[in-house]
């Protein structure tokens, strides 16, 4: 696994060469959109005044999509939907925002759930990197509906299209701890393996 720290001031070189004249743009873009997803779900946890089964998690989720998804349009770049769920489009690198845990914790600890929807687990093997050429080569007596309008879906996101990868760590209270991205292969364990890898800087979640 490649890691770098990088010039904060400045893109590295492997972001330049995935999102070309947008990297430094989505590089200070990304960790902003984090902070403000945060907030919208910190302040949906509070209106909900729940101590268990906090909203926090899937507002966070469903809110870093879309700010990466208004990001893309801002851009000039398209914004695809698998599933129901918008993904950022950048110079045909999809975003896949993750958030791995809910403590500051090491990006080799990271895993998807035993609970990860087909979806996500196909995300990888499809568009992930060390993925076979094309998408969903079937044979004819393993197609069924689900799997064809599945192969269709991907479809929709690009066949040349790539994962980039945004993991982060968070919690209610100490918001976002820290944000990676690179590219990553999902393992048969749920595990990651990363080709490579970079720490974008936190920013400060916005005042209400």
């Amino acid at each position: 696994m490649s890691v770098s720290g990088g010039d904060p001031g400045a893109p590295s070189a492997w972001v330049i060469d995935r999102f070309g004249l947008r990297a430094g743009a989505l590089a200070a873009a990304v960790p902003v959109q984090l902070a403000k997803a945060h907030a919208k779900a910190h302040a949906t946890h509070l209106t909900a005044g729940l101590k268990k089964r906090s909203p926090y998690g899937v507002t966070l989720a469903e809110a870093v999509r879309e700010n990466l998804a208004d990001v893309a349009r801002e851009l000039g770049e398209p914004v695809r939907d698998v599933r129901g769920y918008e993904y950022a489009v950048i110079n045909e690198y999809a975003l896949f925002p993750y958030r791995y845990a809910d403590r500051p914790r090491s990006l080799d600890r990271a895993r998807l759930p035993s609970n990860a929807s087909p979806t996500r687990r196909r995300l990888f093997s499809a568009h992930g990197p060390q993925s076979p050429e094309g998408l969903f080569e079937i044979d004819d007596d393993l197609t069924t509906d689900e799997y064809l309008d599945l192969h269709e879906t991907f479809e929709e996101l690009g066949a040349s299209t790539k994962l980039v990868c945004v993991f982060f760590t968070s919690d209610i209270e100490g918001g976002i701890h820290v944000i990676h991205w690179g590219e990553a292969h999902l393992e048969p364990d749920r595990t990651f393996t990363w080709l490579y890898s970079e720490q974008l800087p936190v920013a400060p979640v916005p005042l209400e």
